[in-house]
């Protein structure tokens, strides 16, 4: 199966949308390396601005170069993106609903080795608690590149959310992605499994265990946190009658939040969050921490059938 990091199809995204949109300009934080943001540099220069190890001041010059009708893309790791520069986007993006297009890479528990203080569990949460902010997710290399030209050809803020480690390939060109609108990966009866980023291919995979031990099981990429697409959740609540998410974030206020909040005002059924448990990480190999922090297919599996007891108590 191809492997490829959303950040490395980010910065081939960022290439190909240079060529077509000359209004688009790239910011980075000293960090073009790792960003992958140094293959749009090395095609455009005079369209890339490293702002140094100054992520607020980026923030700041992106809005200014928004209101001046550029299309610009902040790039920087999650932690600093939604951490360090919260102020700037805040107040100089989201409240004046200009045209940014924050792209924050590394987020997860996945950075891996860099530990607690790189690891972004929190960052879904803050950033679709700001009104005018879309929160996108992308699944793998193919929907990242998608998201990245949805978004520059939609205005307003944006914050595109996107992995350090290499994640299978899921879908394939002819896959349309559209803002708020999840996409069904697999369908199924008994349970539905709501996912986002890395967890998807988790997702994919428990449903092909619990399909062997006798569950059907809808997977749902719900790579747009926000706008959610409420009906997706609604109806496969009416269908399937138990809901589990599954984010490589913390459980409070992310994707199994706004998931909760959806269910609770329309269709209550069972439901159980898979993601990290309001505590910090720490420093290790990225599969490592996923297994310790409880972000795993076995995780998702158990998660699936806790859910369908639970529904079966209530029949």
């Amino acid at each position: 199966m191809e492997m490829i990091a959303t950040r490395d199809a980010y910065g081939k995204a960022l290439v190909k949308l240079g060529a077509s949109d000359p209004r688009v300009v790239v910011l980075d934080a000293d960090l073009a390396k790792s960003t992958k943001t140094v293959e749009f540099m090395k095609h455009y220069p005079e369209r890339f601005f490293d702002m140094g190890i100054a992520e607020q001041n980026m923030m700041g010059t992106a809005a200014g170069l928004a209101a001046a009708g550029k299309v610009p893309f902040a790039s920087t790791f999650a932690v600093f993106a939604a951490g360090r520069a919260f102020e700037q986007v805040r107040n100089s993006i989201a409240y004046t609903r200009l045209n940014v297009k924050i792209a924050a890479t590394h987020a997860g528990l996945t950075v891996g080795e860099d530990g607690a203080s790189h690891q972004a569990i929190a960052d879904l949460a803050v950033m679709r608690a700001l009104p005018n902010m879309t929160v996108v997710v992308p699944a793998d290399g193919v929907e990242t590149e998608k998201a990245v030209f949805a978004a520059a050809e939609t205005g307003g803020p944006f914050y595109i959310r996107l992995g350090r480690s290499a994640l299978p390939v899921l879908f394939d060109g002819d896959y349309r992605f559209r803002i708020g609108e999840a996409a069904v990966m697999r369908p199924g009866n008994d349970a539905s499994v709501i996912a986002c980023g890395i967890m998807v291919a988790e997702a994919l995979k428990a449903a092909e265990e619990l399909e062997k031990e006798g569950l059907s099981v809808r997977v749902i990429n719900m790579s747009t946190i926000k706008p959610l697409d409420r009906e997706a959740v609604t109806i496969a609540a009416r269908e399937t009658g138990a809901i589990v998410t599954a984010e490589e974030h913390t459980v409070l206020g992310g994707l199994g939040s706004a998931v909760a909040e959806t269910l609770v005002e329309t269709v209550p059924v069972p439901m159980e969050r898979v993601g990290i448990k309001d505590v910090f990480g720490e420093s290790g190999k990225p599969q490592e921490l996923l297994e310790k922090y409880g972000l795993t297919a076995k995780n998702i599996k158990d998660a699936v059938y806790k859910a369908i007891g639970r529904k079966k108590e209530r029949a």
